[in-house]
């Protein structure tokens, strides 16, 4: 494990038969395994896979929060709501909510995805009472509902797409991507305002290391 409580989650996707390698995260406590984002559809064994690397089994997850409604973040959610039988609770942002239970097409790919309950609705400024506590920051920017997951114990961050990184490096939001710069970089700003050690970026890994400094800069244009 990176940190006591949460980890990288290493996906190894492949997309148009090309890698496609993302970065999940991880929270486990005595009661809790609980999965930050899903991959793309059709990525179950490549998550069952994952977790037992962490020594972790699919039947022990507890919880799945998703980032957000970009469909490589919740793309194998109803796969893995199904292979649990639907015990295992999932919990997104209010404005993500319609998009995974197929209530809206979602934005970038205008498409309905296969529905699957959301059981616990989020907002900003939430705690939730895991693995010594998870925060939820909301980052709109990247999309309209996205929001990352500070874990104060650990110092650490997971950005899901409000960051990307480069061999280490922090970097802005894929401005491909992210159709909303401006507001995407007041979340940075917002982010820069945390105690942040380590920052677990969906595209890119783990960043460690002058975080604060880095947040400032990204925040004021500066790639």
């Amino acid at each position: 494990m990176l940190n006591a409580g949460v980890s990288p989650l290493l996906l190894e996707l492949r997309t148009g038969g090309q890698p496609f390698p993302v970065h999940a995260a991880l929270f486990r406590d005595e009661q809790n395994v609980i999965l930050v984002d899903t991959g793309t559809p059709g990525q179950l064994e490549v998550i069952r896979e994952a977790l037992g690397r962490e020594g972790v089994s699919l039947d022990q997850l507890t919880q799945i929060i998703i980032t957000h409604q970009d469909m490589d973040h919740l793309g194998s959610l109803p796969e893995l709501a199904e292979a649990t039988n639907g015990r295992v609770q999932v919990l997104a942002h209010e404005l993500c909510k319609p998009y995974i239970q197929g209530e809206l097409p979602t934005i970038k790919r205008g498409v309905l995805v296969r529905p699957t309950k959301v059981d616990v609705t989020l907002r900003d400024g939430d705690s939730l009472p895991y693995c010594g506590g998870i925060q939820i920051i909301f980052t709109p920017g990247h999309t309209p509902d996205h929001i990352s997951l500070y874990h104060p114990a650990s110092r650490t961050l997971i950005s899901g797409d409000a960051l990307t990184s480069q061999a280490g490096t922090l970097m802005p939001p894929s401005r491909d991507f992210t159709p909303d710069m401006p507001t995407a970089l007041r979340s940075v700003a917002k982010l820069s305002r945390l105690d942040i050690e380590t920052v677990i970026t969906y595209h890119g890994g783990v960043c460690t290391g002058g975080i604060r400094e880095r947040l400032l800069q990204i925040a004021s244009g500066i790639e």
